[in-house]
């Protein structure tokens, strides 16, 4: 107490101002600390309810011969490539969907039924093509990521160069189909 006698009126309101200063600052603080994580809470919620959902996919008929498209992959392969222009979709969901035929150099046939996700790079096989042109589904349903190696070259040819020009997905089917056609996508430029 008798500190406070010898401090002089004017420092005793400045002490007082600086006091209540404190506490209005460490108030807002709060608040503003609470609103925030609110706001951050919220913004997970909404992501939780914005997460990816690949739509119902339904199988393709069987390719046929008058629908393939050519493509290029690799001097390092013989195999030939070609995609069903007829299968070809872009989904609401951001999937490109496609039959994929790979022909090997003696003359047998690999056919799959395949979707391909720009967003993240990743591709994921639904059924392989059977010779009476059935299909079997496939008993991985996880997503892989689409890697430019030397071995199993076409995703990543499928991925860079017709189906998601610039990390980007192709704006229709018919967009891709044009681009398989001439060889390269409009909108990439070598």
């Amino acid at each position: 107490m008798r500190l406070m006698k010898m401090i002089p009126p004017l420092l005793k309101w400045k002490l007082r101002v600086f006091s209540i200063q404190r506490v209005v600052f460490w108030s807002l603080v709060g608040i503003f600390g609470l609103s925030f994580a609110a706001t951050a809470a919220d913004f997970d919620e909404e992501s939780d309810v914005k997460k990816w959902q690949e739509i119902a996919v339904l199988m393709p008929a069987a390719p046929r011969k008058e629908s393939l498209i050519p493509f290029y992959v690799s001097a390092a392969t013989e195999n030939l490539f070609f995609i069903d222009g007829a299968t070809l979709s872009v989904g609401e969901d951001g999937v490109v969907r496609y039959v994929l035929i790979v022909q090997a150099a003696g003359g047998a046939r690999n056919i799959s039924y395949e979707g391909m996700r720009c967003l993240t790079r990743e591709r994921r096989i639904y059924a392989s093509g059977r010779l009476d042109g059935t299909w079997s589904k496939s008993r991985n349903n996880e997503w892989e990521k689409v890697r430019d190696a030397a071995a199993n070259r076409q995703y990543a040819e499928l991925f860079l160069e017709y189906f998601c020009p610039g990390g980007t997905i192709a704006r229709s089917a018919d967009e891709v189909r044009s681009a398989l056609k001439v060889g390269l996508h409009p909108d990439n430029r070598r």
